[in-house]
């Protein structure tokens, strides 16, 4: 391995105790989100290293402090290891996922309706969620009146998961779009409702 960059050994179980059956599980959770992060984190409860392995030999050594993961030109790579108490072992390697970028040309129509009407998909896994994430997203559009209306029903279309309780609000300007999410957050309108241009065109 190159001088300086050691692979970096850590653990599970010293930070949550043993997970048994979920060790495994818990292992990749784990990595996923230093993958996402940039981070690696310690290995907590480690006073001094095995005295059964010779540390000295070849180049990986225990993560007792927490470290940034650089980026190196390269998609980060992780391995996990659960060990079963019958014996069966699992081992995966995980690589970060790459950037996702999505190039909108000027002026395409997204997923703009006829007429220039645009659909906002606004989802929760219960009334509350759906009025919360109505309430955020009304947040987004007040403070930001340069907001393009395209670009952000594209995002919930493509982006956002689809929860239970759902409300679409048909807006062809900022204004429109301002007054349906408020009736979404206020709790005018229900989860299956259609909010703005399809309320008055009948």
């Amino acid at each position: 391995r190159p001088a300086g960059r050691p692979l970096w050994l850590g653990s599970l179980k010293s930070n949550i105790g043993h997970a048994q059956a979920a060790a495994g599980v818990a292992g990749v959770i784990k990595m996923v989100l230093a993958l996402r992060a940039g981070v690696l984190p310690r290995t907590l409860h480690v006073d001094e290293p095995s005295r059964q392995v010779d540390w000295s030999s070849g180049a990986v050594e225990l993560l007792v402090e927490e470290r940034v993961w650089p980026e190196v030109g390269r998609p980060r790579r992780a391995g996990v290891s659960g060990f079963g108490v019958s014996g069966t072992n699992a081992h995966v390697i995980l690589e970060q996922a790459p950037e996702a970028v999505v190039e909108v040309a000027p002026g395409a129509p997204g997923v703009a309706a006829v007429g220039g009407v645009v659909p906002l998909v606004v989802s929760g896994s219960d009334g509350a969620g759906l009025r919360g994430q109505a309430r955020r997203l009304l947040d987004f559009v007040d403070l930001r009146p340069d907001a393009e209306l395209n670009q952000l029903a594209r995002s919930l279309a493509a982006s956002r998961a689809g929860l239970t309780e759902r409300a679409v609000v048909l807006a062809g300007d900022r204004s429109e779009a301002l007054a349906g999410l408020a009736a979404v957050a206020g709790g005018e309108v229900a989860g299956g409702d259609v909010v703005g241009r399809a309320d008055t065109q009948g």
